[in-house]
């Protein structure tokens, strides 16, 4: 045991604490990661897209790996400006209004959109039409992609992010391994609150993420079948 936990006995609490709450971190990120995938997939088949799926990376750190989700969900916000782009360019003011228009019936917004996607592709399925409808109304999607990619962020910023994704006794050593005493009883509190406050709030925006991902790719797994 070392000398610090002989001499403030609820350190050992503290640590196994933190480990915990880095688990149920990387469990979430693990979960987006698998979401985002999944969005990726109906992006490149059915629009045409070349994103390259992402893989957690074990050997690096927690800011290395948001960095990494951050980098596709940054690719995914550009692709669908580019949608929205050629769509504006393709269509009268009018039609193009229509997209955005919740008065006006889904079944219509996906005919001009595959009109759109005819043009620039040769040819279009519905499936392409409606995904990208799904994408362009869904504040849902968008509001939740920007919000997380700021969560991710701060969690890479915060005290962990440059221990290693994994869990190891001696991973935490990053931090702590010249730490002694009420020093390293203040910083293992600040850190536990520091990830306490990070994963709360990562933990809701991920399922709202994941929840508007699975309202899109099941959409889409009907209209294949």
């Amino acid at each position: 045991m070392a000398l610090s936990d002989l001499l403030y006995p609820d350190n050992p609490k503290r640590k196994q604490e933190l480990i915990h709450l880095h688990q149920e971190l990387l469990d979430c990120m693990s979960t987006n990661f698998h979401a985002t995938n999944e969005l990726v997939g109906v992006l490149n088949e059915h629009l045409g897209c070349t994103i390259t799926p992402i893989k957690m990376r074990e050997s690096s750190t927690v800011k290395e790996n948001c960095e990494i989700i951050i980098q596709v969900m940054s690719e995914i916000q550009h692709q669908v400006q580019k949608i929205d782009s050629d769509m504006k360019e393709k269509l009268e003011p009018v039609l193009y209004q229509k997209l955005y228009d919740i008065k006006e019936p889904e079944l219509e917004k996906i005919a001009i959109a595959q009109r759109v996607f005819s043009i620039i592709f040769g040819e279009a399925t519905s499936t392409a039409a409606m995904v990208a409808i799904k994408l362009l109304g869904s504040n849902h999607l968008t509001l939740t992609v920007s919000k997380l990619i700021g969560l991710l962020a701060q969690i890479g910023a915060s005290v962990l992010g440059g221990v290693s994704i994994t869990i190891i006794g001696l991973g935490l050593e990053m931090i702590l391994h010249a730490i002694l005493g009420a020093v390293e009883r203040s910083q293992l509190l600040t850190a536990v609150r520091s990830y306490e406050k990070h994963l709360a709030e990562f933990k809701a925006a991920s399922e709202k993420y994941q929840s508007a991902i699975h309202e899109v790719t099941s959409l889409v797994r009907q209209q294949v079948q």
